[in-house]
């Protein structure tokens, strides 16, 4: 007889542990009574067939269509999940598996848990994150809408394998297996379907061992709608991959803003330029310098959000950006502030004293916003220097106390 363990987790779902499985076939469900008994009898005959010691868990996400019985009188087991959303149901499965490995997929019969092979093949050779691939594996006619397949899922896979380097060549595969301690070790948090752009960033950025197989999508079975929401789920994605990025989010624009705007202004400093029949003046000299202010903030927010997301675990630790940090001290900023704020004031005395030549009276402003322009820029990023070296100081602070605790 095996012994069970009972434990309750933090989010009130208790978790049954034993030794003695391997696999875990882990579906999430909100009202699909009209497919999940199919798809839980063909895991059951993948298991059955295989020999593999496993079960197959329901994560219910608060069914009212009868789907929890549907589960029970298959011979799965039902978890249930009161927190709403896709990834609140996969976290809890997750946490609540007795499997060594889990292979999660859609009940919605859009993937054949009867052919698994590959998948258990792959995670018994070491790897710690197997993602199905639709786009290797085929995707069946009207299996995924034309937005998804030809916009959706191809940029913003893109932007996830450019942003973070992952070999995953299909981001939102809703079949993939895993190595349950390994992926329970990332702390996965969101609960919407931009938990599955979470689950491949950080297994990528905590270094786990990746790779694909491919995988069929057939059209699901279900004759209402999908949960999946396009153009709301589409934004969630995107904006997660964005905030784990700051390098991309703030960093690199920062510096195409700052070095456009910097030579813009040189380009303009001795006078007016004319290309093509257009001449610039002035006014392309303001904007300039708003492109310069704006992108040095954007590199602030890269450093503030990198020292966060260090701290946090959210970025694997940088050992480069560690010793800037020790340089960039709040003293030395505030010393860059006061340089920058003196070098302001000094042009500005220079326009006020053009000025004083002409008897105070009407100014050439083609001539005197050369020097206004640059004084006012070196000012306001005299002002942001110095904040933002006061509140790296906060986040420093923060960060060292809970070092030492």
């Amino acid at each position: 007889m095996v012994e069970v363990a009972i434990r309750p987790n933090e989010l009130g779902i208790v978790s049954v542990g034993t030794e003695s499985l391997e696999l875990t076939i882990l579906m999430p469900c909100l009202n699909e009574a009209e497919t999940l008994a199919v798809c839980i009898d063909k895991a059951q005959a993948y298991l059955a067939r295989t020999g593999i010691a496993g079960e197959v868990v329901i994560a219910d996400n608060g069914s009212t269509d009868g789907s929890q019985d549907i589960a029970v009188a298959h011979g799965a087991r039902v978890v249930p999940i009161p927190a709403r959303g896709y990834g609140s149901a996969l976290i809890g499965g997750i946490r609540a598996a007795r499997g060594r490995y889990v292979i999660m997929g859609d009940s919605d019969d859009s993937y054949d848990f009867s052919r698994l092979e590959n998948f258990v093949e792959r995670l018994r050779e070491g790897w710690q994150l197997v993602m199905g691939n639709r786009f290797k594996g085929g995707i069946a006619p009207g299996a995924m809408p034309p937005l998804h397949r030809y916009l959706g899922n191809p940029v913003l896979t893109g932007i996830g394998r450019l942003f973070f380097r992952s070999p995953s060549g299909d981001f939102h595969c809703g079949l993939r297996g895993f190595d349950r301690e390994a992926i329970l070790g990332l702390d996965l948090q969101t609960s919407g379907m931009e938990f599955a752009s979470e689950m491949v960033i950080k297994a990528t950025i905590g270094r786990l061992r990746i790779t694909e197989v491919p995988t069929t999508l057939s059209p699901d079975g279900r004759s209402r709608p999908p949960h999946l929401r396009s153009w709301r789920d589409g934004w969630r994605h995107l904006r997660f991959l964005l905030l784990f990025s700051p390098r991309w989010l703030f960093l690199y624009p920062g510096l195409a803003a700052v070095g456009i705007g910097a030579l813009l202004m040189l380009w303009l400093l001795p006078g007016p330029r004319r290309v093509s029949g257009i001449t610039f003046d002035i006014h392309t000299l303001l904007y300039a310098s708003l492109a310069i202010s704006v992108g040095y903030q954007a590199i602030q927010f890269w450093t503030f959000a990198k020292l966060y997301g260090m701290r946090e675990g959210i970025v694997p630790p940088d050992p480069s950006f560690r010793r800037f940090m020790g340089i960039a001290t709040l003293e030395r900023g505030l010393i860059a502030g006061l340089f920058l704020l003196v070098l302001g004031l000094g042009i500005g005395i220079a326009a006020v004293s053009a000025w004083d030549v002409s008897k105070f009276g009407e100014l050439s402003p083609s001539a005197t916003m050369r020097l206004v322009i640059p004084s006012a820029t070196a000012i306001m990023l005299a002002f942001q220097t110095a904040y933002g070296a006061f509140f790296l100081s906060v986040l420093e602070i923060r960060s060292t106390r809970n070092t030492a605790q």
